[in-house]
């Protein structure tokens, strides 16, 4: 589990085949203080395995699952990447849950600077516009957002200096592909809607709908 702030960047310094996949080796540009072998770690946004150090870098191994549905895909050596370290139950939430695992992939349209801030927009798959929201959170390459706005197939979002510097998004460009995670809380809440309405079907007994939660304050 982790929170979408960005602790710092890394380098990929190497890249090898494994059977159906890929073996990544990345050297962070900050110290990993304490790193264990088995410990999850979000690579532009993929939540991965840390599988061995080597002198200040460390692999991941990344499946085919993980392969098909984000653009580690198409790493090459010397890419930068977006690092975060598993959440601790002591740290602060400084942004929202997010899970690394990464629902699709979308692509910068537009990159404005106005003054320290940059504002992209993003195209994906207007099936998922139920899952994104105005002002609601959504992570991008592992990054901890706010949507600035919504419409049909595509979003937008602010960058402020801080985010701009400690993340890639400081050199992404229009036609850039970004790893997205949608909010995982609306998915499970789409989820429990369906699967309570059809179970209240079968066994005629109250489902949790948009009139139950508007009567019990929720909406």
């Amino acid at each position: 589990m982790f929170t979408g702030i960005i602790q710092g960047l890394g380098t990929v310094t190497g890249i090898s085949p494994i059977k159906n996949g890929k073996r990544l080796l990345i050297r962070p540009d900050f110290e990993l203080e304490n790193p264990e072998l088995g410990e999850s770690i979000a690579v532009n946004g993929v939540c991965l395995t840390l599988t061995s150090m080597v002198s200040g870098s460390f692999s991941v191994d990344v499946s085919p699952e993980s392969l098909s549905r984000t653009t580690l895909s198409a790493i090459k050596v010397n890419d930068k990447v977006n690092l975060e370290r598993a959440l601790r139950l002591s740290d602060r939430l400084g942004g929202h849950i997010v899970s690394g695992h990464v629902d699709t992939v979308a692509t910068i349209s537009t990159r404005k600077e106005q003054g320290d801030f940059i504002f992209f927009s993003f195209s994906l798959d207007p099936a998922l516009d139920r899952y994104i929201i105005e002002k609601g959170s959504i992570a991008i390459d592992g990054i901890s957002l706010t949507v600035n706005r919504c419409q049909p197939g595509s979003f937008s979002v602010a960058i402020i200096p801080h985010t701009a510097k400690m993340t890639t998004l400081s050199f992404r460009k229009p036609g850039d592909k970004v790893n997205i995670e949608l909010d995982v809380l609306g998915k499970y809440i789409e989820k429990l809607l369906f699967s309570s309405k059809n179970r209240a079907d079968e066994k005629n007994r109250p489902s949790v709908d948009m009139e139950f939660l508007a009567r019990h304050g929720f909406v």
